[in-house]
């Protein structure tokens, strides 16, 4: 693992949350994880107690996670296929109300609870922009409401050899971050914490 430097001591999830693409695909997440990781997203919160997160979920080898392989880029599929799982998050865009205020927030919040359960469980977690959302929306018959936003691997960490060499220089290489001075600031922007 690749814990994070912080200026303070943050919690262990937090501290040991990255995004690694090395996945041992001799692994397995089992159908209690992957519900632990669902259920810790389910209780997130979300505008007005909307819930507009959903998930459509597969196990490696099964119909599911070969659609969803099947929808990545070309980049993701070269590491992705050795998750044990593979997830796509999105949204419901509408209820019996209207529109759904703030949808998207609603999803990275449901996500970062998956992710964290995912490192409270043991695994990893990788979550990627790099699909196809209409190969998504095609291939498991979205309504027209439901918006796919995020595609996420989940397993257990593997060995970074198997990567190929530029992935492989940034699977170890230390984690980085702007300073907090650049990131969270006082009285006026740019006035540092």
């Amino acid at each position: 693992m690749k814990d994070a430097e912080t200026s303070v001591p943050v919690h262990d999830l937090i501290r040991r949350r990255w995004s690694p693409r090395a996945l041992d695909e001799t692994a397995v997440v089992t159908r209690a994880q992957l519900t632990a990781l669902l259920e810790a997203a389910r209780w997130a919160p979300s505008y007005g107690n909307t819930q507009p997160a959903r998930y459509l979920v597969g196990f490696r080898g099964d119909r599911t996670f070969e659609g969803i392989l099947g929808t990545l880029n070309s980049g993701n599929q070269s590491w992705a296929h050795r998750a044990g799982a593979l997830l796509i998050g999105a949204v419901v865009t509408a209820n019996d109300k209207g529109d759904i205020p703030y949808a998207e927030y609603g999803l990275g919040l449901a996500s970062e609870n998956l992710v964290l359960q995912a490192i409270a469980e043991g695994l990893v977690a990788h979550q990627m922009a790099g699909f196809n959302p209409h190969l998504v929306r095609r291939e498991f018959d979205l309504p027209d409401d439901v918006t796919p936003l995020v595609a996420i691997a989940v397993g257990t960490l593997g060995d970074p050899s198997q990567l190929e060499e530029r992935r492989r220089d940034r699977e170890t290489a230390p984690r980085r971050r702007v300073p907090l001075s650049e990131f969270a600031f006082t009285e006026t922007w740019g006035q540092a914490f």
